[in-house]
């Protein structure tokens, strides 16, 4: 460690997300007795919650049986950016890819020296925000940090389509793979975890690791691998689960009914692209086999049940039978696991293996089929670039001398 990081201790928590994550974020917290405040650019996605708090529970599965439930009264609850940040010392940030030009935009202003950002998920979220900082000649001393994924599986409750004050958890992690751009701060930012009362479930549990740098984040999300096969390949299963098979709308979970052993198969083709692409590049991202995807939570619940003493997953979920583990989704075509995991991640790694002259297939046939669904060209229409993250001018070694250390 660098520098001693329990200042944050003493200091307000911000997070700015109003969805499911923001929320179970900023409600965990804050039952962990911390001042919280939660910031939103969309006032439907908060409105009265500084009358109703946040009710947080759900079945929270998790290895060590981590568990913290109940109602959060926030200290401020703004769509006030300013508000929530000043004086802050921990900015937790969990929004789709597509809210995070806006948001990171109006942070840049409002940053102080000092100030910890962690984001759940990255989604290159840091890299955008470092080459933000240098285009609004932002020179603030500030720790910026991604995540391969987020603390928890939750869901928001909606009742007829109307938001709940109500987040519930489907599973909590025990560990998560997090990186900070550049690399020479990734000491004082694994440090600052022990003041974010959201990471308790990993601090307690198997701990964080270190990633090889914020492009081993961005291979380390399980999203892409996982959602788009099951998601591109099982679409007819979502559309007819309720029209033709009569089931319940809304009940529809892409672990659950999608998944069988082709797409597993196809999952661990399009994973083993990316340890191509990474190898490529030069840098680490985590070993999975090949039976591990055929599971109806695939390499998922590594992050919140472990593996056992022979490296092997202590919870399977068996392919050929009934299963409610997994959350709902999606629900169409629209959803995140189409419109994010697409155009963001599986374009950035097709672009990665452009650049560095390597195959990719399979996530090419997402790319077209998940496109070919919206009638779009995601190859084309996706601003998601090697350019847009700021990175598209580098060769392999003046990559690394960025991520690593931060040299241009």
């Amino acid at each position: 460690m660098k520098n001693d990081m329990s200042y944050l201790k003493d200091l307000p928590i911000a997070v700015l997300g109003g969805g499911a994550v923001g929320k179970t974020c900023a409600a965990d917290c804050k039952l962990a007795g911390r001042e919280v405040r939660l910031y939103s650019r969309s006032e439907s996605s908060i409105k009265n919650l500084e009358k109703t708090g946040i009710l947080l529970d759900g079945v929270q599965h998790n290895l060590y049986g981590f568990e913290r439930s109940g109602k959060a009264s926030l200290d401020i609850v703004s769509t006030n950016m300013a508000e929530i940040v000043k004086g802050a010392g921990l900015i937790v940030i969990g929004i789709p890819a597509h809210a995070h030009e806006h948001y990171l935009k109006t942070l840049i202003p409002l940053l102080e020296d000092g100030q910890v950002i962690h984001i759940f998920t990255d989604n290159y979220a840091s890299l955008l925000l470092r080459k933000y900082m240098r285009e609004m000649d932002c020179h603030k001393k500030v720790i910026v940090g991604g995540w391969a994924s987020a603390p928890y599986g939750t869901r928001i409750e909606k009742i007829g389509g109307f938001m709940m004050p109500h987040v519930g958890a489907k599973y909590r992690a025990i560990t998560l793979r997090g990186a900070t751009q550049p690399m020479l701060d990734i000491e004082d930012f694994i440090e600052s975890i022990k003041y974010l009362p959201c990471m308790d479930s990993v601090t307690q549990g198997e701990g964080p690791v270190c990633g090889d740098t914020m492009l081993d984040i961005g291979f380390s999300n399980v999203n892409p691998v996982i959602h788009v096969p099951a998601s591109v390949l099982g679409v007819s299963s979502m559309e007819n689960w309720s029209l033709v098979y009569g089931n319940e709308p809304g009940t529809y979970s892409m672990y659950s009914h999608g998944l069988c052993p082709s797409i597993a198969r196809v999952q661990y083709q399009f994973y083993e692209e990316e340890k191509a692409l990474a190898a490529a590049i030069g840098i680490k991202i985590p070993e999975y086999k090949y039976e591990m995807f055929f599971s109806r939570r695939t390499i998922l619940s590594q992050e919140y049940m472990g593996l056992n003493s022979e490296g092997k997953d202590n919870a399977v979920f068996p392919l050929d039978k009934p299963c409610n583990e997994g959350n709902v989704g999606p629900d169409s075509i629209d959803h995140r696991y189409f419109t994010e995991d697409i155009p963001v991640s599986c374009k950035v790694y097709h672009d990665l293996g452009i650049k560095f002259g390597v195959p990719t297939p399979v996530i090419d046939s997402m790319i077209v089929l998940g496109g070919s669904m919206h009638e779009k060209n995601y190859f084309k229409e996706t601003k998601y670039s090697l350019d847009y993250l700021g990175i598209g001018n580098m060769n392999r070694e003046q990559l690394r001398k960025y991520l690593y250390k931060g040299i241009l």
